[in-house]
């Protein structure tokens, strides 16, 4: 058999002449190359050490660039899906397809910021002394300066007044005058709660279909306080102290449904800023939580168990950035004059948790055992409509239902 005539799919063809090296092509191949694609001229020639430009430059300010780099590129990432998520629920009609789009971008951002918590442990292999080798050189400039952390915080929606104040002042002070307009320009948008909350409030289920949730689960979780009143009663070996404790724990966990029961007072909470979510939105996210196992409200439920998780984890990378600094500098002050370990500590708490409400929803759950019956009709409606057949063909269930009434009529003639 002759070989030399049959062609290889991995046979590159050589160059014939010295003008076509010229244009600085590997092996003459038109097209993308790697380096030019991700611009890594750019990016690798970005690390610019300060101290190399004093008589002592310091080894581990290379780590300390690269390290804060990563984190900018990974935050354009982030800002970069939630800005996608937000354009998505803000549609008047979200088709379910949609949805696996919103958990697979929101489920990237959660493995990102792991990415980002992991990373401490890299710039901890730094140690304090090797950190004072060039700490010096960075006056003024701080990691609060971060234009696109502060934008991913206001992206996710967090309020502006819920900021600890750096240094008794406006965290916008600190910033250029472009990036303190950026920054301004975030807090105007529409945010991933407002998405949130407007894509709640749509919720069809609340009452439709011969079920009225909120007055079934009204009733359930006052018959479930009640059952609890009068197993108390009926308990004759506590003592009277212990009896007493217990009949007040009720009573403040029989308190905290008020507000949830009385949309007014719960308004008056929404207005000052003690709730995050709408009344309406509440109720939704309540069902979702509560019917979690119907097959339409699970994806809804696993994206609002996301928005936990973001939120967790942003409090997860404050508490070890916050260690992390105060092992690198202890008490002393920050680089941009802040109190540094103080003021990064107080930061670490649910003033800057975006969902808390959903955190707190964990309150008002009832167990599957005292959930309210689905009507039928509701039942199907987040349900799926289709069933495999003896045969193996997938079959409408409402034609099977006609058929075994037909079936039926024809046994009774």
């Amino acid at each position: 058999t002759n070989f030399s005539n049959m062609s290889c799919p991995f046979h590159v063809p050589k160059i014939q002449n010295k003008e076509e090296k010229a244009d600085d092509t590997p092996n003459g191949i038109k097209g993308v190359y790697y380096g030019d694609y991700l611009q890594l001229g750019k990016i690798l020639d970005a690390q610019k050490l300060v101290s190399e430009d004093t008589d002592c430059p310091a080894h581990d300010e290379m780590l300390f660039i690269v390290i804060h780099q990563v984190y900018e590129l990974w935050f354009k990432q982030i800002i970069h899906e939630i800005n996608s998520v937000v354009e998505i629920l803000r549609r008047p009609i979200v088709q379910e397809r949609e949805l696996g789009k919103i958990f697979g971008r929101l489920d990237r951002v959660t493995k990102i910021q792991q990415i980002l918590i992991d990373q401490v442990i890299v710039l901890e292999t730094m140690t304090p002394l090797d950190f004072l080798d060039f700490r010096k050189n960075l006056n003024p400039a701080s990691g609060f300066q971060s234009v696109q952390f502060r934008m991913f915080e206001n992206k996710l929606g967090l309020p502006s007044k819920n900021r600890v104040n750096y240094q008794k002042t406006n965290y916008k002070t600190y910033f250029k005058y472009s990036d303190a307009e950026t920054l301004q320009n975030t807090e105007k948008e529409v945010t991933l709660l407002d998405a949130i909350n407007a894509w709640l409030e749509r919720t069809p289920f609340l009452e439709m279909a011969g079920f009225n949730f909120w007055e079934e689960y009204k009733q359930a979780v006052n018959e479930s306080i009640q059952e609890d009143f009068a197993l108390i009663d009926q308990e004759n070996i506590i003592s009277i102290n212990t009896k007493s404790e217990t009949i007040a724990t009720i009573e403040r966990t029989k308190k905290s449904f008020e507000p949830l029961f009385n949309e007014e007072k719960y308004n008056q909470l929404y207005e000052r800023g003690e709730r995050r979510l709408t009344y309406k939105a509440t109720k939704a996210a309540l069902l979702i939580f509560l019917y979690r196992d119907e097959p339409v409200l699970f994806l809804p439920f696993k994206i609002l168990t996301l928005l936990c998780d973001i939120d967790e984890l942003l409090t997860t990378w404050r508490y070890r950035h916050t260690m992390m600094v105060q092992r690198m500098i202890g008490v002393k002050i920050g680089t941009g004059r802040s109190s540094g370990y103080h003021y990064l500590r107080s930061t670490v708490n649910d003033r800057y948790k975006v969902f808390l409400d959903l955190f707190n929803l964990s309150t008002f759950l009832i167990p599957r055992s005292k959930l309210p019956d689905l009507s039928p009709q509701l039942k199907k409606l987040l349900g799926f409509h289709y069933e495999t057949s003896g045969s193996g063909e997938y079959t409408n269930e409402e034609e099977n239902e006609s058929n075994n009434n037909n079936n039926n009529n024809n046994d009774d003639k």
